[in-house]
């Protein structure tokens, strides 16, 4: 029987938002949650002790590149992936499936597992539902995933179910190699945009029984209205006792949508990218800092708020380390938006508590339409 270490809090009365705690080896993980993705052990410019800092509570570490670089074996050896990069909080692991199907030509699948070759050296590899779980009980993640495929959002009906019952028994291989009761194991719900296919792979990834149920398949390309028509028809469906987790999504108004379909977790590169492409998100929209007007704007990037970036540094320098390309510019970017990320979630979760969200979520204004149709479910 799957471990159940999710505590249902509150339910929003005019929503399906939920307020929750997800209990791990690592401590406890207050939902609605972000969690920054630090793909090959580092979340892009951040030091743990910045993490902390600006509230991160879990962060999410990539299979497939840790896999093929440094090794699972070396991670294991170093005693796990937080002794190895210096995470004392919990961490999530995908389980490499996205990135493996991503690989197009290079890429074989068969019931037995995905063969690929290495985009490093060429190599060739094999990883099947049980190696998977392997490599991450391996890594030592508080939270892993099942071993599913992705297809292509364009993808027809036909290859979408047998897709979709392929990673069903996916599932139960995973579940069955799965040993490691200080590890919660989620499973993945696929079926495109057929609602009568996700309903099907609801119904029978959770007879397989999980601790956790995240939905797959979404944030590949799609327009942004069936992305939220397929979630918030999925998410209800999903077990109230268990948490669920909306993979590689999104932007603010994706994440507040989310929520209010019942969703308790996220991921996405999308702060830590569009940081270091300029990007910037604020209680006033986004701000493209390569712009010209923020050459000689010598106020702060967004007056209400309170991170390391915003409380000691103006446009006009932000601007600067830009052009030249400079690591600090990086980095501040980059603690800047986690932070309004993380804020935006700690807001979220004090609505629901006080009966507000609701309102929240009709008083965010349009202001991210910038980036909103990219694909951003690939961690960089």
């Amino acid at each position: 029987m799957a471990q159940n270490k999710f505590r249902l809090i509150k339910e929003d009365e005019k929503t399906c938002a939920r307020l929750g705690q997800l209990r791990t080896a690592h401590g406890v993980v207050n939902t609605p949650i972000f969690m920054p993705v630090g793909t090959r052990a580092t979340v892009k410019t951040c030091s743990p002790k910045d993490l902390i800092e600006i509230g991160a509570e879990i962060i999410l570490g990539n299979t497939y590149h840790l896999y093929l670089r440094p090794g699972h074996q070396i991670i294991q050896r170093a005693g796990g992936l937080h002794k190895f990069m210096g995470w004392k909080k919990p961490i999530l692991t995908d389980s490499g499936g996205f990135q493996v199907f991503s690989l197009g030509e290079r890429r074989t699948i068969t019931e037995r597992g995905v063969e690929f070759q290495s985009e490093i050296d060429g190599s060739k590899h094999m990883i099947s539902p049980e190696r998977a779980i392997e490599i991450q009980n391996a890594l030592g993640a508080d939270v892993i995933m099942a071993f599913d495929e992705c297809p292509a959002h364009t993808t027809d009906r036909e290859y979408i179910e047998n897709s979709m019952k392929m990673t069903l028994r996916w599932a139960k291989r995973c579940k069955e190699t799965h040993k490691n009761s200080n590890q919660l194991l989620f499973g993945i719900v696929q079926g495109g945009f057929f609602h009568d296919l996700r309903k099907e792979s609801v119904e029978r990834t959770v007879e397989i029984g999980f601790s956790g149920y995240a939905i797959g398949g979404l944030s590949v390309g799609e327009e942004k209205e069936l992305m939220y028509q397929t979630a918030a028809y999925t998410a209800p469906l999903l077990p109230k006792e268990k948490p669920r987790y909306l993979m590689g999504v999104g932007t603010p108004q994706d994440l507040v949508h989310s929520v209010s379909f019942g969703i308790d977790m996220f991921d996405c590169v999308m702060p830590t990218r569009n940081a270091r492409n300029g990007s910037l998100f604020t209680s006033s929209g986004t701000v493209k800092i390569r712009n010209a007007k923020y050459r000689s704007d010598f106020t702060p990037l967004d007056s209400n708020c309170h991170c390391y970036t915003c409380q000691n540094f103006t446009c006009a320098y932000l601007r600067h380390l830009d052009s030249e390309n400079e690591m600090l510019g990086h980095h501040l970017k980059t603690v800047h938006n986690l932070h309004f990320y993380l804020s935006l979630m700690r807001g979220i979760r004090q609505s629901i508590k006080i009966g507000t969200f609701s309102k929240l979520k009709d008083e965010i204004p349009m202001l991210f339409q910038a980036g909103q149709n990219q694909s951003v479910a690939d961690p960089s």
